[in-house]
């Protein structure tokens, strides 16, 4: 205790290079730990998105773009799947569900997407869920329009908001159709993936909002299914269900080598792996890099530790002489190097949270990941652990000088 003590003090009594010391150390355990968590939270919220959904089929792309476009609504694909190309694949024997979707559009930066009443029965994220209303139900007109948990808090929207949807993705819009405002009727429960951000209308609606269909009020109040379907030309891509695995891999097939059109059906599944593989070097870039700040403020720590020490030795042959043993000094500069890191990660784990906190809502609006703001998960113990132990082990360096020193000087020092 009285090694603590006296470490304890001396780390005050030159505070301002241990302070300096014990930063570098806090800012690369927060880089470190950032990282990792957004690494992690990053690829669970990516298959989150989508889950349970056999086959996603659209013109003919790349599969990682087909699966961005059509799933994360990120970038656009020019083309699109013909109506009679859908209607005929989704007639194929084994197909249990589909979902058309027509993308494209946007309301004040969201993105608004034109599907059938399937999309509510049907979609699933996370682990099966199902998509759950927070307020209202589903379209059951033309004019009408459920919106995800953020568009709704975003923009203050409220069951029974009449709002105007233009043509056109992003913040610009072609033109805006005031003539046709649509009735918010359902707000969707938050589920921490890209629906949140996003309008939902009819498929009918979608040849509204271009001004192709001009419909009479009598086709607001038809409120059989074929209304709210309407006639489209095309829709972006649709996603399919099936009743065996088996029909997966043979309809898969018949839509890649599809004659009328070309098609490219892609396992959202097997996609995402792909798409992982793509980004892992970039996570095994992110991981050394954080990995050789921390090893630099190690570093920056011994230099400064062994620094200091030749400046100590008249204080080390004081111990020395009130009856000291050089290994009780060992063990105080072990103790003090100690201390230095792991003070440095418990300052570098409150800057991870204080960081999180405040980038958790903008990671999730612009880049769709949401990040846990959770404890510490075991693999992030074991490497503020690593770190520990590397802090111990870099302060043995000079602790064993000290050790030297002592002997040699014994109690007395030539100055």
């Amino acid at each position: 205790m009285i090694l603590f003590k006296l470490a304890y003090k001396s780390l005050l009594n030159r505070r301002a290079s241990v302070l300096l010391t014990l930063l570098t150390i806090a800012i690369s355990v927060m880089l470190l730990l950032s990282i990792e968590r957004v690494r992690i939270d990053a690829k669970s919220s990516f298959s989150n998105t989508i889950s349970g959904t056999d086959l996603i089929v659209g013109a003919r792309t790349g599969d990682i773009q087909l699966l961005l476009s059509s799933v994360f609504r990120i970038g656009h694909t020019n083309n699109g799947v013909s109506w009679q190309s859908y209607q005929y694949i989704t007639k194929q024997r084994g197909v249990k569900w589909s979902i058309p979707i027509s993308l494209g559009d946007s309301h004040k930066g969201q993105a608004v997407l034109g599907t059938t009443l399937d999309y509510f029965k049907h979609y699933r994220f996370a682990k099966k869920q199902s998509l759950a209303f927070e307020q209202g139900q589903a379209f059951s007109s033309i004019n009408e329009v459920v919106i995800g948990s953020e568009v709704a808090s975003k923009l203050a929207y409220k069951i029974g908001d009449e709002i105007v949807i233009s043509h056109g993705m992003g913040n610009t819009s072609f033109h805006h159709h005031d003539d046709n405002p649509f009735k918010v009727v359902g707000i969707l429960k938050p589920t921490g993936t890209p629906v949140d951000k996003t309008l939902h209308v009819p498929l009918a609606a979608i040849e509204l909002i271009h001004g192709g269909g001009h419909h009479d009020h009598d086709d607001h109040h038809d409120h059989s299914s074929h209304a709210l379907v309407g006639h489209p030309k095309q829709i972006t891509a649709f996603l399919m269900g099936f009743d065996s695995p088996l029909y997966t891999l043979q309809i898969r097939r018949n839509i890649n080598q599809f004659k009328p059109e070309p098609l490219l059906a892609i396992m959202p599944t097997v996609t995402l792996k792909e798409l992982w593989e793509m980004l892992a070097i970039i996570e095994k870039i992110l991981l050394l890099f954080s990995f050789v700040v921390v090893i630099i403020s190690l570093l920056g720590m011994l230099t400064t530790l062994l620094a200091n020490l030749n400046q100590r030795r008249r204080e080390l042959a004081i111990l020395r002489s009130v009856g000291a043993r050089p290994w009780q000094l060992f063990s105080l500069i072990s103790i003090e190097s100690l201390l230095t890191t792991f003070l440095g990660c418990l300052v570098g784990c409150t800057l991870f949270y204080a960081l999180m906190g405040t980038t958790a809502g903008y990671l999730q609006s612009q880049a769709g990941v949401s990040i846990n703001i959770s404890m510490l998960s075991d693999y992030e113990l074991t490497l503020i652990g690593v770190i520990m132990a590397a802090g111990f082990i870099i302060g043995l360096i000079p602790a064993t000088r000290a050790y030297f020193y002592s002997l040699s000087d014994g109690m007395s020092i030539k100055i």
